[in-house]
């Protein structure tokens, strides 16, 4: 189950959407220390010579190995006998603690959406019943990363039409920033959620995907669930907002 610690709302009125997409497909990379190694030197110092680079004291023929390595994955550039950081290289190694060497982690990026329907008299929710690992069985909005080079309402048409098969007006409401913490401590997940409610919804609705369950359901439904992502009411709050809402939630988690 989850217990919620809420952290703080704002409503703002414009945002920098674009200051928060830089989820560089480089980022996923894994190397090794000594190119973390070789990568340090190049922030330092730009076009160096080889012999600049080589800190570890390691053997000429495996500190070139790792040298080449990066030149092949593309992060260093070698011109004129001198390396130097490429443009992706330059934003791989700036995200590096520079004494640990290691990447620091950054938040995830996604989309959470929110159909809306008249249905009867009665306003009527999309809910999304989650079938796979983490959280199987949950219940919540319909979510998707981001991905590279997209901007979020891109991502968010194409979540929406590939989960449900639906297309409809989609409405910017906000950002909601999500942490997950196990009750023992442990930090698991660290999620911004640009955040949509989608109208006039057309299409024939994909009842189930191999991902879970779509369900049309009212208030009153939704409110005798158990296991659910955000009650009711914090949906609405969001979804409802006349002004772009910033919320940010920090959830307990028994089981993960």
């Amino acid at each position: 189950m989850f217990t919620q610690k809420p952290l703080c709302l704002l409503n703002l009125t414009s945002l920098d959407i674009q200051g928060f997409l830089h989820n560089n497909a480089f980022m996923e990379l894994e190397i090794h220390e000594y190119q973390s190694s070789i990568l340090r030197e190049l922030l330092f110092k730009p076009k160096a010579k080889f012999s600049d680079l080589n800190k570890k004291d390691i053997s000429s023929d495996l500190f070139t190995f790792h040298l080449n390595k990066l030149v092949k994955d593309g992060l260093v550039v070698k011109e004129s006998g001198a390396y130097t950081l490429s443009t992706e290289g330059k934003e791989f190694a700036n995200r590096m603690d520079t004494d640990s060497l290691r990447q620091e982690k950054q938040g995830k990026i996604a989309v959470a959406l929110h159909a809306i329907r008249k249905r009867n008299g009665k306003t009527e929710m999309l809910v999304h019943q989650r079938l796979k690992e983490p959280f199987y069985g949950w219940y919540g909005s319909h979510t998707g990363k981001i991905r590279w080079g997209e901007n979020p309402l891109e991502a968010a048409k194409r979540e929406f039409l590939e989960e449900t098969g639906l297309t409809g007006d989609f409405v910017h409401k906000g950002i909601t920033h999500i942490f997950h913490v196990h009750k023992d401590g442990r930090f698991l997940e660290d999620k911004y959620f640009w955040v949509y409610r989608i109208e006039n919804v057309k299409g024939e609705l994909k009842e189930e995907i191999e991902e879970g369950k779509n369900i049309w359901m009212d208030e009153k439904k939704f409110r005798k669930l158990k296991n659910t992502f955000a009650n009711y009411d914090e949906i609405v709050e969001v979804i409802d907002s006349k002004k772009l809402v910033y919320l940010e939630r920090k959830w307990i988690v028994d089981s993960y």
